[in-house]
């Protein structure tokens, strides 16, 4: 009997919750989302690149003389502002391929729908001006906006004999109208944000998207792509009013951003780097195999290929730390930023970035690695009576 075998065995029976979960995360609109929005990231990367190529100094904002970053902190928010018109395009191309709605018009009345959102476009505002407007609220629009069109056009394929021909022009005439009342769209997700970033930016909030992430997975759900596509436009939102309050020299609002996950998850959700590590180094040969493969994968925190060549799937022997290891890592990194021990995350940073670089960057303080290297030491203190236990079951099942 191997491991493999033995681990996998479900240990919770299926219940109503977990398939209504499942259902959830499998159904065309979060599928649609959670691949939108890589592609959205990476018109994030090329706008700040371009923006940094156009105009390399047009965006400098210098706290400090010779600041070596000044001009990607001036630069991100109108970044946030392109990222937010991509996934505006991929969105309404991915609901159009899973849900068989004609693709073109499908894309056009989402463009135009989000267009008519925007804030006006005022003359004399330069593109790039206009772009840092858009760069707080526009992800969070572009996907209402884009879930919106989508089930109207549905609606009207579904409900009219010409329905494939006029979706997209009847999806138009909701946004058509607003935008001639003079209702800005955009002004209305700004609002919104307030008491959402109230309630998202606690400690409570943080420890229950942490444990969500981590429980789900331990049932076999893929908890940080189901809650990708609720959690990351609120808290990516969040990020952007940092940079924008960095760049106006004020205090930075918010703690709970997407890059305060960079010291929450090392590795991956479950913060599974020192997992990796001490699997590489174990004296069992099967284990010692999938922590060396998985090693390099862990450091640019991907753990698929940990995560489920153990498997932790329904595992006893590390579900626990996998589930309370992230929650305490929060607990500290929560208490020391609010303290003021080390600075909140101005920036966001894609978490392919390795640590410590990626938290130096996202903080620019220094203390910001000091306070990883620490959360990495206690989670491999945490993590290794586990997997000496997990050798043990290993070698007595061989």
């Amino acid at each position: 009997m191997s491991l493999s075998s033995g681990a996998s065995k479900p240990l919770f029976a299926a219940s109503n919750f977990s398939r209504a979960v499942t259902g959830f995360a499998a159904s065309a609109e979060m599928r649609a989302l959670n691949t939108a929005l890589p592609i959205g990231f990476g018109g994030l990367v090329a706008a700040l690149l371009a923006i940094l190529f156009l105009e390399p100094n047009g965006w400098r904002v210098a706290p400090q003389p010779n600041f070596p970053l000044a001009a990607i902190a001036g630069a991100m928010l109108p970044a946030f502002g392109a990222m937010s018109c991509v996934t505006a395009i991929a969105l309404a191309w991915q609901l159009a391929l899973r849900r068989a709605l004609p693709i073109l018009p499908q894309v056009l009345a989402s463009a135009i729908a989000f267009a008519l959102a925007l804030p006006a476009w005022k003359p004399g505002i330069a593109p790039l001006a206009y772009l840092r407007s858009v760069g707080a609220s526009g992800l969070l629009l572009a996907i209402l906006v884009g879930m919106l069109c989508a089930l109207l056009v549905r609606a009207a394929v579904r409900f009219l004999p010409a329905g494939r021909y006029l979706g997209a022009p009847l999806a138009l005439l909701p946004f058509v109208a607003l935008h001639a009342a003079g209702i800005d769209l955009s002004a209305y997700v700004v609002a919104a944000l307030a008491p959402l970033a109230h309630l998202g930016d606690t400690y409570l909030a943080l420890l229950a998207i942490v444990f969500l992430e981590t429980a789900l997975w331990c049932i076999g759900i893929h908890g940080p792509a189901l809650l990708a596509g609720v959690v990351t436009p609120v808290y990516l939102s969040l990020q952007a009013l940092n940079t924008h309050a960095f760049v106006a020299h004020q205090p930075l609002p918010h703690i709970v951003v997407v890059s305060l996950f960079l010291f929450v998850f090392p590795g991956g959700a479950g913060a599974t780097l020192p997992l990796a590590a001490l699997l590489a180094l174990s004296k069992v040969p099967r284990l010692r195999r999938i922590g060396r493969a998985t090693l390099p994968f862990a450091l640019i925190n991907a753990n698929e290929p940990l995560l489920f060549t153990l498997p932790i799937v329904a595992n006893p022997f590390l579900a626990l730390p996998f589930i309370g290891i992230p929650m305490l890592l929060a607990s500290i990194t929560y208490a020391v930023v609010a303290a003021g021990w080390v600075a909140r995350a101005a920036f966001y940073v894609p978490s392919s970035i390795p640590a410590p670089i990626s938290v130096y960057l996202a903080t620019l303080d220094w203390r910001a690695p000091i306070l990883l290297l620490a959360n990495l030491l206690l989670a491999t203190a945490l993590w290794l009576p586990a997997v000496r236990a997990y050798e043990r079951h290993e070698v007595g099942l061989s």
